[in-house]
């Protein structure tokens, strides 16, 4: 394979795939809320955060993590600027007390934080603005991923402006050297068939290790409404579809209520790296793959469900477990030593189908959103396998797979829009 696609397909999984405690949107918030916390450098007294909708629509369902089961931007923004670590990340609240819990409580009682709705901005938009009672103040915009800080400001001075790269620098604005543009299906495939298994396992061994566990906690206790639970008390454990969709769900049903395990994510999304985990493993387990095989099947899955993510965006109103089921039954199809035209027929049966699932926000639902994506792209898998596939022309479908995917990215990114701004209008009441 030729080695600049081999690199770029490697660092677009390094960059894609990290670890992060809680929903990724509040997360973000936190994150934002930590930095410019720091930045200021003394006792605040005033929170101002602004957020795009995609945000505000990701945040007010999901319970913050380390929080005590509270939610929302204000929880999200005050906790991270009382308890947060900055230098962690999408970890920022892993190091919270009881007694930060306390304070946070206290400020929002007191109307500490005020957070409003900004338009016109990336799906993907944070700005924290905080205050000291000396006229200290400090600044942090973060823009189109969970980390990407864009901008800060400290007392009117710029710091970090990512339009400027004089003022940029690396330890503050992420890198990024992996190119989505460059991938295709046939070259993700020949990717995954040649890549050497001491690259892939620093990477994908925390996927496998951290989403089970969050997985095991769902189907072990009650978080959220019990959707990974629910289907194995139904359908028992048997079969392997059932607790490939029931390990799926439950990770989102621990991660969505409030759950301190952490999980590794696939696009900045938690649900979609449990997604594109899970099935895969259940699936190896039960045919009793290598580790390398495993190792294989996930780097496809993952890659393949970044493909499309590309095309939709980072945040919109197309559930990412529709794209993310799609890449676990392409890594199923894997293990199963299917040929590149199953795969591809897979995709487009899978996405063809529930293609265009709404996405209305981060909350205990999406396990069930998961579990229905899961089963939707197996039914994909087991069409494609007898020679079933939809065919151009029939809706949106194209003529290759990929083109499908193209697609199906511009009705989530461009006709779904509008959809979008409805959900939003419909949560707020409005």
């Amino acid at each position: 394979m030729d080695e600049m696609l081999y690199q770029n397909h490697l660092a677009l999984l390094k960059q894609n795939l990290k670890l992060a405690l809680g929903c990724t949107e509040p997360i973000a918030v936190a994150y934002a809320s930590a930095k410019a916390r720091e930045l200021l450098g003394t006792e605040p007294c005033k929170l101002t955060v602004e957020c795009s909708g995609n945000i505000i629509k990701n945040v007010n369902g999901v319970v913050v993590p380390n929080s005590d089961q509270m939610k929302g931007v204000d929880v999200a923004a005050v906790l991270g600027m009382v308890g947060g670590d900055a230098s962690r990340q999408l970890e920022v609240l892993q190091g919270v007390t009881k007694e930060h819990i306390a304070k946070t409580a206290q400020l929002l009682e007191q109307n500490f934080c005020y957070c409003s709705l900004v338009e016109g901005v990336e799906n993907l938009y944070i700005r924290v603005f905080i205050e000291s009672a000396d006229g200290h103040n400090a600044e942090v915009v973060m823009r189109d991923y969970h980390t990407n800080i864009t901008h800060i400001e400290k007392d009117g001075t710029v710091l970090l402006d990512q339009q400027n790269p004089v003022t940029a620098t690396p330890a503050e604005a992420e890198t990024t050297s992996g190119r989505p543009e460059l991938m295709t299906l046939q070259n993700i495939v020949e990717f995954v068939n040649e890549v050497k298994l001491e690259d892939l396992k620093p990477i994908l061994s925390a996927q496998i290790t951290c989403n089970s566990a969050i997985s095991e906690e769902g189907l072990k206790n009650a978080w959220g409404t019990q959707v990974g639970r629910t289907l194995l008390e139904i359908y028992g454990d048997d079969d392997v579809r059932v607790r490939a969709r029931a390990a799926a769900a439950a990770g989102s049903d621990a991660r969505m209520s409030g759950c301190t395990l952490p999980a590794v994510i696939n696009s900045g999304s938690g649900n979609q790296g449990i997604t594109v985990t899970l099935p895969v493993v259940e699936y190896a387990r039960a045919l009793n793959a290598s580790e390398e095989k495993l190792y294989r099947a996930l780097a496809l899955s993952n890659l393949v469900s970044i493909q499309q993510k590309k095309y939709i965006g980072s945040l919109s109103a197309y559930c990412g477990a529709v794209s993310a089921a799609t890449g676990a039954a392409c890594g199923i199809a894997y293990l199963q030593d299917e040929s590149f035209a199953i795969i591809c027929d897979t995709i487009v049966n899978s996405i063809a189908t529930i293609g265009g699932m709404v996405c209305d926000g981060a909350k205990p639902s999406c396990a069930a959103k998961i579990s229905v994506a899961v089963e939707n792209a197996l039914n994909a898998l087991e069409m494609a396998k007898r020679k079933r596939a939809f065919q151009p022309g029939e809706g949106i479908v194209k003529e290759t797979a990929e083109e499908t995917i193209k697609s199906v990215g511009r009705m989530a990114r461009e006709g779904m829009r509008s959809t979008d701004v409805e959900i939003l209008n419909i949560m707020l009441n409005n």
